[in-house]
């Protein structure tokens, strides 16, 4: 009884906290495209406009949940809930601190990797239920950037995956701090195990893991839909592609479902490439900074505050860089990232066998 009253409050907070965020996230994406564009954003609805999402969460929950007459009605209610579940449960293998993760899993890079795939589905059957020329035009899109994008993806995870030699997150994390049972090598040749700090993050461990940081952050953008990448889309082209034709709560999933994307894909970097919910503060002599800020409160905050940094540069991007063509999109997925990817692949053999 306990295991299932337990289950469901870890399902509830995660809910939650992906709705917090959501709430949070839209707010400062309009205040950061307003102080790219020099201009004020949201300042009406409570103390500088930071009630505004709130109240355009009230406004959708209010408004009716239209269904187009040539509709196919049970895809298109079902997608919604889909693309939002596709995300929201992919945060259950992910680890916040030392000892912390919803489960427990031993696959759950694979997992999580698996479940994002899903989305695509949803995507598909959100284009396609609404029976209308724009949603389905960005739905084939969406399908066909998510599912090459997953290469370059899949490839830069896989370098990490033959560093680490596990796929269990929690592992991943531990084995790039002073928590960490094995040794760790700074650029394969410095034991850094007791210093700790950033100098045992998976980018410093294996210099060629930063371009894989690089390749899986560039392709964690396009299968979030998120500009440059976003000709799913595309409202200059599309109206606003696959969710043309949503309204109310139904849209709302959506859009959670975009912005909890942003967040996990962003932590995902994290816990792989930037050292997880480890200290960036290295031992130094006698000053144990990375002992002091090391535990499961300081675990929480330094997971946080990376995965925010990356959702920050997500939207910098978004508001400083042009749309790409359908046809660069693919260019640079299946000509530059994959390549790439495939090298660092083959890098992260040769480094485990000799330099490990």
């Amino acid at each position: 009884m306990n295991f299932y009253i337990t289950s469901f409050g870890i399902g509830i907070g995660l809910f939650a906290f992906t709705a917090l965020f959501a709430l949070f996230a839209v707010y400062a994406e309009r205040k950061v495209s307003a102080f790219i564009q020099d201009r004020l954003g949201p300042m009406e609805t409570g103390k500088f406009g930071m009630l505004q999402t709130l109240a355009d969460g009230l406004k959708l929950i209010q408004k009716e949940l239209i269904i187009p007459a040539a509709a196919d009605k049970y895809l298109f209610m079902l997608a919604p809930a889909i693309i939002f579940l596709a995300v929201y449960m992919g945060f259950a293998a992910m680890p916040w601190a030392p000892g912390l993760e919803p489960t427990h899993m031993n696959l759950g890079l694979y997992y999580i990797f698996a479940i994002i795939a899903i989305e695509t589905l949803g995507i598909l059957m959100a284009g396609w239920g609404s029976n209308n020329k724009y949603s389905i035009l960005g739905a084939m899109r969406s399908v066909a950037q998510i599912i090459s994008y997953e290469i370059p993806a899949g490839f830069a995870l896989i370098s990490v995956v033959m560093i680490a030699q596990t796929l269990n997150m929690q592992e991943i994390a531990t084995q790039q701090g002073i928590l960490s049972t094995e040794s760790i090598k700074f650029l394969g040749f410095w034991d850094v195990s007791k210093i700790g700090g950033f100098f045992g993050w998976n980018i410093f461990r294996a210099p060629h893991l930063i371009i894989a940081f690089v390749i899986y952050f560039i392709a964690s953008l396009a299968e979030s839909n998120r500009a440059p990448f976003d000709i799913p889309e595309a409202e200059s082209e599309l109206v606003a592609g696959f969710h043309t034709e949503f309204t109310g709560w139904r849209f709302a999933f959506v859009f959670f479902s975009e912005y909890s994307m942003m967040f996990l894909v962003s932590m995902i970097s994290v816990i792989l490439f930037l050292g997880a919910w480890n200290t960036p503060l290295p031992n130094i002599g006698s000053v144990h900074l990375a002992a002091w800020t090391t535990g499961t409160a300081w675990g929480i905050i330094w997971i946080v505050i990376k995965t925010l940094s990356l959702v920050g540069i997500q939207m910098w991007i978004r508001w400083t860089l042009p749309r790409l063509r359908v046809d660069q999109l693919m260019n640079l997925c299946w000509k530059v990232l994959t390549p790439l990817a495939f090298i660092c692949m083959l890098i992260s053999g040769v480094w485990r066998l000799w330099l490990m």
